[in-house]
């Protein structure tokens, strides 16, 4: 009996354990999060990432110029741009149409989400205000859409703005869009060129290689040479990144053509296009890869791309 009490004992002190740590945790991801200053803020996640002091007053590395950009390269242009609805004007008024991938639905209201909104070919549910925010649908009969509106509603909730204070993100009025999915004859997502560009110049090319497989990433120059660093966060595995070689782009020209005109309102910005059976559709815009936190090995590269970025 005595036993038992103590087993009930410590069962309940646990459960209240739990909770009074989760109830911390939340106080303090509120603080950090929210009531911590800009540069605070990124100095300490700096320094925690990449174990050493970040510079803003003479920053050197692409990293700590990134941080700088945080702090002091904000437009208008800029909100616009990282919203993925409303710059679909803003590529149409660049380079034309013809580069948009299909919209098929845009809306804050979830009620107007559902089945008999959208055709019977595969298409992806983003928000325009997230990172990694989407939700592949296939077979629209087989989706639980109760569960969508839940993820969806979980996505308009928040700010991007908070997790490494990229200004951009902060006024965005959070929506709901739905684009055709792009696939191959295979049924594949199709590989995604991320062209880094400087001051409206492309200046490297990383590509994302099989998303939904073994997600491998490679980096090329404009003439298609491998260039041999790695840039990801610093929990992967950086030897086993970079994937098999893959062709050049017939249109490759015309993709950093195009690229270079939707740089050129910025000192840095990635450009995302896909490339589909030779067809080019823009993906998005990104003015800070990985929020300025993902390493680059060799840490020689850091430099070398920092001095590509000029911040006067």
């Amino acid at each position: 009996m005595e036993k038992s009490l103590i087993l009930k004992l410590k069962k309940a002190m646990a459960t209240l354990k739990m909770k009074y740590s989760y109830g911390m945790k939340k106080i303090i991801d509120f603080i950090y999060y929210r009531i911590v200053p800009e540069k605070i803020f990124l100095k300490y996640k700096f320094r925690k990432t990449f174990g050493y002091h970040l510079n803003l007053k003479t920053p050197i590395t692409l990293n700590e110029k990134m941080q700088w950009l945080k702090l002091y390269d904000r437009t208008e242009l800029h909100t616009i741009c990282a919203d993925k609805f409303l710059v679909r004007q803003f590529v149409e008024d660049r380079i034309g149409n013809q580069y948009l991938i299909p919209l098929l639905f845009n809306s804050s209201n979830l009620d107007e989400l559902n089945a008999k909104k959208f055709p019977n070919y595969p298409f992806i549910i983003k928000s325009n205000n997230g990172c990694g925010t989407n939700f592949i649908v296939r077979d629209k009969s087989i989706v639980d859409w109760g569960l969508v509106k839940v993820l969806c509603a979980k996505w308009l909730k928040t700010n991007n703005y908070y997790q490494g204070k990229e200004w951009q993100y902060k006024n965005i009025k959070p929506q709901i869009i739905v684009e055709k999915l792009l696939e191959s004859s295979e049924g594949k997502i199709p590989n995604d060129y991320k062209f880094h560009c400087f001051h409206g110049k492309v200046e490297c090319i990383y590509v994302s290689i099989d998303r939904e497989g073994k997600n491998k990433r490679n980096i090329y120059d404009k003439e298609w040479n491998p260039l041999l660093f790695t840039w990801a966060r610093k929990n992967k595995d950086f030897k086993n990144i970079r994937g098999e070689e893959i062709q050049k782009p017939i249109n490759l020209k015309k993709m950093i053509e195009l690229a270079e005109i939707l740089s050129s309102s910025f000192r840095f910005v990635r450009v995302d296009f896909y490339n589909l059976d030779g067809e080019i559709y823009f993906g998005e815009l990104t003015f800070h890869h990985g929020s300025g936190f993902d390493h680059i090995r060799p840490n020689e590269w850091d430099t070398k791309l920092g001095k590509k970025l000029n911040l006067k």
